[in-house]
């Protein structure tokens, strides 16, 4: 009963707050649809709680650094990102190019400052990286991205794309790792969900200057280690490293 009350929910806020931020769009600058998407995030995490027994429990925003910097987030639901946004008063994102097929929804993403990137990655995508980057910093806002590229199974993950650190080189930008086990409650993207308290930490900020190697080896590790903390927490079950396996084929 509660994936199906969730989920009247989930379309019911889509299409009713999709449609205002639509109009919304079209009025000069980026706040009255940015305004609207923030209530739209706010009440689909109150949604999880209400219909879906889905909790939050956020750590370590105390470690958060001053001004702008990027997110690198595990990516195991598709509310990650609602959490996620739900955490920051302008956050800018970095999605696949998937989404523009929907009506409407490229010129808001658009409006929004989103970094909308080729999902196959490439030159192409790191050149969008880098403009929308740059904009999102002059800005002084924060910068969210899935490193994987995909929604990654509990106790799986994928291999971590270089994007991000082509960003936290060109802009000079700290890194702050961000884990979670929201995947134990709302499973990638799939119907069922499951009551509990899901966990979001944002860990210590990698600090510039890294090299490419050292900066992935490192985000990796901090994020899927602690993950796996957060998944045998919840579970009660022994801290299992996640298996690595290939991309899906689009």
């Amino acid at each position: 009963m509660r994936p199906f009350a969730f989920n009247v929910a989930y379309w019911i806020l889509s299409i009713g707050y999709g449609l205002t931020a639509a109009f919304a769009a079209l009025a000069p600058g980026r706040g009255p649809a940015s305004a609207v998407i923030r209530q739209y995030v706010r009440r689909m995490v109150q949604a999880m709680a209400i219909f879906a027994g889905i909790r939050l429990r956020v750590l370590g925003k105390d470690r958060l650094p001053q001004g702008a910097f990027i997110i690198a987030s595990k990516h195991q639901s598709w509310g990650d990102g609602f959490a996620t946004y739900d955490q920051f008063d302008d956050l800018a994102f970095v999605t696949g190019d998937h989404l523009e097929k929907f009506p409407l929804l490229g010129g808001l993403l658009k409006k929004l400052g989103a970094i909308v990137v080729n999902s196959c990655g490439g030159h192409e995508a790191r050149k969008a990286l880098a403009t929308r980057a740059a904009e999102a910093k002059a800005e002084n806002r924060k910068i969210l991205i899935y490193p994987e590229g995909h929604l990654a199974p509990v106790g799986q993950k994928y291999r971590y794309r270089s994007g991000v650190w082509h960003m936290y080189r060109d802009f000079d930008m700290p890194v702050v790792p961000l884990a979670t086990n929201l995947g134990l409650f709302w499973p990638e993207e799939k119907y069922e969900k499951h009551p509990g308290t899901a966990t979001l930490d944002f860990l210590a900020p990698i600090p510039t200057g890294l090299p490419k190697d050292e900066f992935l080896a490192r985000l990796e590790a901090v994020i899927e280690a602690r993950t796996a903390e957060l998944v045998a927490e919840a579970t009660g079950q022994p801290v299992m490293p996640a298996v690595l396996i290939d991309a899906p084929i689009k």
